[in-house]
């Protein structure tokens, strides 16, 4: 340690000094700087291949869907350049079919499970939420074992034979009506919420189901929504119960339709996928074999961007609490 005095002046007490700290670097973290010229070219390249590469099949298949029999022919298959384009394909499938009573069968299982689970999950991560709830931390542990174990498919199925719903409507919907997942997503939303104004709202004499319904609700739109929203794509796309627990191909449900038909090759009665005379306007199956598959994405991509906006927010409010 050294000792400094002034040059000038009445002495003074010499000041120490300590060894001489090195200056900040003002360079900030890397991910923080602003990008380059070829950085940026090369994000923008690589955002329109990810693009493309998601977007291509699906515009071969809405092409193709929309084909007559003699451009799929000049094509060799799956169209890439638009020629004659018609609706015959849907006229098809959307005649009286298997392929339209499947369509209503998806329609409804999904719109009742999805409700279904959605009141009976926000429900149950309510409870759940409520520190004074009975046996709420037993219930707890329970649900959180069922994402690690399960019974199995063939107790599974005894259960749902036992029960006599083998060839309902209901087996494709109470075995997977909640899901221990969405159940705590819920319920860290909900302990997140301010407990003051639940207290307040109680001490103003309102009861757990009206708290529920005026104050909680409410408050979780997003966190909601997103649940909702994944409980309907799961029952939208589901086809393995429909395997197991119908036996009748009347109650069959659109994925089944199209696992049957586009990937198995099976011609289902009333489905319209007969070879047929181009003359007329009329197409082969690989018109409506595609048109089949439209119509078993398209539901989802017109929901989804109605329930984007809340995805983010919902599944991040939800997570921060365990």
């Amino acid at each position: 340690m050294t000792t400094v005095s002034t040059p000038t002046g009445p002495e003074t007490p010499a000041l120490p000094v300590g060894p001489r700290r090195r200056p900040r670097s003002r360079h900030r973290p890397v991910w923080q700087e602003d990008p380059t010229l070829v950085g940026s070219i090369a994000k923008a390249i690589t955002l329109i291949l990810i693009c493309l590469a998601v977007l291509f099949p699906l515009y071969t298949v809405v092409l193709t869907s929309l084909s007559t029999q003699s451009t799929i022919t000049d094509a060799g298959g799956l169209v890439i350049v638009p020629g004659d384009l018609t609706l015959a394909a849907y006229r098809q499938i959307l005649a009286g079919g298997i392929v339209t009573r499947a369509t209503m069968v998806s329609i409804g299982i999904t719109a009742v499970g999805t409700l279904l689970s959605t009141t009976v999950s926000v429900m149950c991560a309510y409870g759940l939420s409520r520190p004074s709830s009975l046996l709420h931390r037993p219930i707890l542990f329970v649900l959180i074992i069922t994402m690690f174990f399960s019974a199995g498919m063939i107790p599974t199925y005894l259960l749902v034979s036992g029960l006599g719903l083998i060839d309902s409507y209901w087996s494709l919907i109470l075995p997977g009506a909640v899901s221990a997942f969405n159940v705590l997503i819920l319920r860290n939303f909900f302990m997140g919420i301010d407990s003051a104004i639940t207290e307040a709202a109680r001490i103003d004499g309102a009861g757990d189901w009206r708290i529920l319904g005026t104050i909680v609700m409410p408050m979780s739109k997003a966190v909601m929504a997103v649940v909702a929203l994944f409980y309907g794509v799961g029952y939208w796309n589901a086809f393995f119960n429909a395997m197991l627990y119908i036996n009748d191909n009347a109650k069959w449900p659109l994925q089944l339709v199209l696992r049957s038909y586009v990937l198995q090759g099976v011609t289902l009665p009333g489905s319209g996928t007969g070879q047929v005379d181009v003359a007329t306007g009329a197409v082969t199956g690989l018109p409506v074999k595609m048109a089949v598959m439209v119509l078993a994405v398209v539901p989802i991509l017109l929901i989804y961007p109605f329930v984007q906006r809340h995805f983010t927010k919902g599944v991040i409010f939800g997570a921060v609490k365990g």
